[in-house]
């Protein structure tokens, strides 16, 4: 039951919501407003006053100028209960859902940010401000409370007084009008200014107000036949005297350098239309500009082209009475609630086409949407799952301590460990947002809670640069993966000088150097990684290059008298105990084998062998790049093999296959691999770059015509454009 003392503030603000929103839960209101008063019973305004007082004027301020809906209204009266009294966030959640309990959260957490001034530059507040906030509501009532702080800003002290007005100058007036909330924009210019500048908003407002029957009477004389041509052709309008403001008027008088006596446009006058139809307003510009001569390079159509905040109207000065230039705006009904209300009138008036930003068009159509359901159950909770980001280049995330980290829009969890420090970046395993574990590239949201996981066994992978935005991360990746690169090069040079050594050769590095450009790598660092990922064989090489620079020492020439004298008959007398099946110069004799991995054969391909010393004749794709270059060293050692009849081996092979990417699909290329012949796949590696994927299966098949069926039946997958077989 509400305290007597207060029934008749209850009474008023349900009349004014019943006015003004187009629904109202008269309960929930009461319920908040009951609450609020319970929790600031004990509280004192600056001014004496009852704290109560000022959450309720908060919440008259949008009932009656940012008129959303009950939701709001309730909020409003609570927005200060979780930061200043003994209730918690949970209790406001238990008593009023999660819809009101998240408006007044956000409002919290934007006072306290302000509050720990750990954001200094007034560009980063605004930015901060919106991306605190998944409910625009938030927004709306953190103005309406600003408003009423303002309005009884000389309670406090003046240290305070300044601060405030400056920081309501810098953040709150520039958002507002952003939002389209003109009156209010104007009202917080004009209390800042009079805070940050008191003689100088004291000098304006004596003239303004010395000059306001003057004003007055002339504006009427000015209108008069105006309204009457208006009536002849059977508009239904208004014309109304437009205020001036004191901190606008003051811009001008700074900008032009000039007294208030030139600042031409003190006279001005608004013409609304009770009228649905904008052609309209350019009926009426073109009766004032009859009757009164138009200044043309003061004429703005703003119904044609609207302002980014919606904002629509015709602008024009013309030569009044007496020589006088008077500012002339013309608009809608509709026009001029958008222009005095912003956002929440576009539902309001759910016929206004008024053009907007991408964002806030999108934002203002799917709240209407909302609004209009018939089921008075809708869930308005929905409108807290939207957010209006009006900086789309940044996101403002924080750790679990509550540190800001600021960071570029698509951002991952990887991008935000190496903001953090590199060596939490380069042993990045995991992310937690807001308490659940995600994928490491995951792009987070404004507003998101991040914590990393990390452990020392983890090292960063080189598909982080694919998904990493900032410079930090993607310079402590490349250099990462330069490192590693290095180091595995090492190990590959490690494998070729232990070759060297078991053969008793000795060369100098430039003659190697000099040696692998002819077989196409760009450097020694290149054919060292092709070794150590067995892109190409140690063996191989070696055999062609002790050939070819003739550094065997007897060995080598040992080499050339085989390849003279009948080289293969004599290899294939010591290798008869070896279990084969390859088939030497049309004969099945057994002899020692290895498949070379640089293009894994298989049968059905055209193969031939190359004689080495010690391991046998390793068997090659007859189109494998190192056959090709061996052909041309040393072709006496390359000899004719062919495979024998079928034996039910298997042999592995590699798929390339590409397209674009959907859910589910690496399960149906996976299905229709494995429910083939039982086919083995032995590994899987799929790359996802937006709409599209990579990758590479390797698998087990039985020959090549058994490979070529797989790959007709890869094709055959949605959304595969691309499959074909892939060595190396």
């Amino acid at each position: 039951m509400v305290d007597a003392r207060y029934k008749k503030k209850l009474d008023d603000l349900l009349a004014t919501c019943r006015k003004n929103l187009r629904s109202v839960d008269e309960d929930l209101i009461t319920r908040a407003f009951t609450m609020s008063l319970e929790a600031h019973k004990h509280d004192l305004r600056a001014s004496g006053e009852p704290y109560f007082l000022h959450p309720y004027e908060v919440a008259m301020v949008v009932a009656k100028e940012i008129p959303l809906d009950d939701v709001s209204i309730a909020a409003a009266l609570l927005h200060d209960v979780v930061e200043d009294t003994h209730f918690e966030l949970k209790d406001v959640r238990a008593e009023f859902g999660d819809a009101v309990a998240d408006i007044v959260d956000g409002a919290t957490k934007i006072t306290d940010i302000f509050e720990s001034h750990e954001v200094r530059q007034a560009e980063s507040y605004r930015k901060l401000l919106l991306s605190m906030v998944n409910d625009i509501r938030v927004m709306l009532v953190k103005f309406a409370d600003r408003l009423h702080n303002m309005r009884t800003l000389e309670y406090l002290p003046p240290e305070k007084q300044q601060r405030m007005a400056r920081e309501t100058l810098d953040i709150y007036a520039p958002f507002a009008h952003r939002f389209g909330l003109a009156t209010i924009k104007w009202e917080l210019e004009d209390l800042s200014f009079k805070a940050l500048h008191r003689a100088e908003y004291d000098q304006i407002a004596r003239q303004i107000r010395s000059r306001r029957r003057e004003r007055e009477h002339y504006i009427n004389r000015f209108v008069q036949p105006i309204k009457k041509r208006l009536m002849d052709e059977g508009l239904q309008f208004e014309v109304v005297g437009r205020p001036k403001h004191i901190f606008s008027i003051y811009n001008k008088m700074v900008k032009r350098a000039k007294p208030i006596e030139e600042i031409y446009d003190l006279f001005a006058v608004r013409i609304i239309l009770d009228s649905e139809d904008n052609s309209d307003c350019f009926i009426v510009y073109s009766i004032v500009s009859e009757i009164y001569k138009p200044i043309p390079e003061r004429f703005k159509d703003y119904i044609s082209v609207p302002k980014k905040n919606g904002y629509q109207s015709i602008h024009t000065t013309v030569v009044g009475p007496d020589g006088r230039m008077v500012e002339v705006q013309i608009r809608t009904k509709a026009m001029h609630e958008v222009a005095e209300k912003g956002v929440a009138a576009h539902w309001i008036y759910k016929d206004s086409r008024t053009p907007l930003d991408k964002e806030l068009e999108s934002w203002i159509n799917w709240v209407r949407e909302i609004f209009e359901q018939k089921n008075e159950e809708a869930p308005r909770e929905l409108m807290e799952s939207f957010k209006l980001n009006l900086y789309q280049d940044e996101i403002y995330l924080f750790t679990p301590k509550g540190d800001l980290k600021i960071l570029p829009r698509n951002a991952t969890p990887v991008d935000f460990a190496f903001e953090i420090h590199s060596n939490v970046g380069y042993h990045c395993i995991g992310a937690k947002v807001n308490g659940r574990i995600v994928p490491l590239n995951t792009l987070l949201r404004s507003g998101d809670q991040v914590e990393i996981i990390t452990s020392k066994n983890q090292t960063p992978n080189p598909d982080w640069e694919q998904f990493a935005v900032t410079y930090k991360a993607k310079t402590h990746i490349r250099k990462y993966i330069r490192e590693e690169k290095r180091q595995r090069a090492d190990e590959g040079r490690e494998i070729w000088e232990k070759k060297l050594r078991k053969r008793k050769v000795h060369v100098e590095a430039a003659e190697i150097e000099k040696f692998v450009r002819t077989l196409k790598f760009n450097d020694l660092q290149d054919f060292y990684l092709a070794l150590r990922s067995e892109t190409v064989e140690a063996d191989t090489v070696l055999e062609q290059f002790l050939v070819r620079s003739k550094k065997a020492g007897a060995e080598g020439e040992a080499v050339e008298a085989e390849a003279s004298d009948s080289l293969f008959s004599k290899f294939v007398s010591t290798a008869r105990d070896f279990a084969s099946g390859i088939s030497i110069l049309g004969m099945n004799d057994n002899f020692m084998h290895q498949y070379a991995k640089c293009c894994n054969p298989i049968p059905g391909d055209e193969i031939v062998g190359f004689v080495t010393t010690g391991e046998g004749i390793k068997i090659h794709r007859k189109d494998c790049r190192n056959v090709v270059s061996l052909r041309l060293a040393e072709s006496a050692r390359i000899v004719e093999v062919s495979w024998p009849p079928a034996s039910g081996a298997d042999f592995i092979a590699g798929v390339h296959v590409s397209g674009e990417d959907r859910p589910g699909l690496l399960n149906d290329v996976t299905h229709a691999i494995s429910t083939f012949q039982n086919t083995n796949i032995r590994s899987v590696n799929m790359d996802s770059k937006g709409m599209f994927f990579d990758g590479q299966i390797i698998l087990y098949v039985k020959d090549t015509d058994h490979l070529n069926r797989i790959i007709d039946k890869l094709k055959r997958v949605p959304g595969i454009t691309n499959v074909e077989r892939f060595v190396g």
